[in-house]
């Protein structure tokens, strides 16, 4: 859980990141602060992400959960950290060379179909090959992994590009 509150905070986090690198230790995050204290999240949030943690964990995998969210693609500030990282990729930003954003429980949760049209919009600005297929299980009111492949493949996503996404592993999996 993230809670950018202090300079401290951010410290702490960039700490775990660069210690992280030293070790060869890929890093799975959960971006979006706390949802059930209502904490701000959005654009600001994944700025500060960008240009003061990620630069701590420059050789290592860093994989992004659910497109930057917390599941389901409700919340507006999703889209607006998402964002910051689509304008980055767009701009062949060195420090998103590691970087990969996993979709798990973002369809299937909340409102989702009303926006799935964004949501494909934004794997293809992401890229198709930083998109990674996972489900977190029993979820969104006992939602399960099959029901997660099928909300999945519901999204305006041709046949190729979900098998491309199925086909996706981080480099922590390949042995």
């Amino acid at each position: 859980m993230w809670i950018w509150t202090s300079r401290k905070q951010v410290g702490q986090v960039r700490a775990v990141f660069k210690a992280a690198d030293e070790h060869g230790m890929a890093i799975v995050v959960h971006m979006h602060s706390s949802v059930t204290r209502k904490r701000p999240y959005g654009a600001k949030e994944a700025r500060i992400f960008l240009n003061e943690v990620l630069p701590a964990a420059p050789h290592v995998p860093v994989q992004i959960a659910h497109l930057a969210g917390s599941g389901g693609y409700d919340d507006p500030g999703t889209d607006e950290a998402l964002s910051v990282f689509v304008d980055a990729i767009a701009k062949h930003d060195p420090r998103l060379a590691h970087v990969c954003f996993d979709i798990s429980g973002v369809a299937g949760v909340g409102h989702w179909k009303e926006k799935g049209d964004l949501i494909a919009k934004r794997i293809r600005q992401v890229g198709l090959k930083r998109v990674l297929w996972g489900s977190d299980g029993a979820f969104g009111g006992g939602m399960t992994p099959q029901q997660a492949v099928d909300a999945f493949q519901a999204l305006p996503l041709s046949n190729e590009e979900l098998q491309t996404i199925y086909g996706n592993l981080t480099p922590y999996m390949r042995w």
